[in-house]
Order: C-alpha cells, then structure tokens, then sequence
C-alpha cells in the first residue's frame, strides 16, 4: 500500500479489487455449475424418457388387449346366439315339410 494516499483510499481500492475478485470467481462457479448439470440432465434425462415410454407402452398393450379381448367375446356371444336360431329355424322348416308331405 502506498503511504502517499490516505486510508480510505487505500481501503477503497482494496475492497473494490476484491469484490471484482468475488465477482468473477463466482461467474464462473455458476458456469461450471451449469455445464456439470447439463452433463447429468444428458445422462438422466434419456433414463427418465425410457422409462416413461416403457410405462406408456406397457399401459397402451393392456388397453388393446383389453379391447381385443371385449370384442373377441361379444362376436363369440353374437356366433352362439346366432347358430341356436338358425338351428331352430332350419328344425322348423323341416317339420314344416314334413307336415306338407
């Protein structure tokens, strides 16, 4: 420190280097902070989108099934309810013939 200036100069000078000293030490604190959380969003990010897609997939089989499965019973509800009444419609037209005969 120079004896030449007064005091509060000096300690002016002081504080002013030293707060240009924090600033940019803390400028680039928060930049290598911002890198290093991009690197791991990079790694987690495409860990978390799996999975969601996997849940997704998964959830959109079991509907489809689900639906398959809903339609497969009512056309096998709809095919028994139908041969029933063919039947007894042909066993009355038999008869019917018969009848005539």
């Amino acid at each position: 420190m120079d004896d030449d200036k007064p005091i509060t100069e000096q300690a002016t000078e002081t504080i002013t280097s030293a707060v240009e000293a924090t600033k940019e030490a803390a400028v680039t604190a928060v930049k290598k902070v911002k890198k290093a959380a991009k690197k791991v969003a990079k790694k987690v990010a495409p860990k978390k989108a799996k999975k969601a897609s996997k849940k997704k997939a998964k959830k959109a089989a079991k509907k489809s099934s689900k639906k398959a499965a809903k339609k497969s019973v009512k056309k096998a509800a709809k095919k028994t309810a139908k041969k029933p009444a063919k039947k007894t419609a042909k066993k009355t037209a038999k008869k019917k013939k018969k009848a005539k005969r």
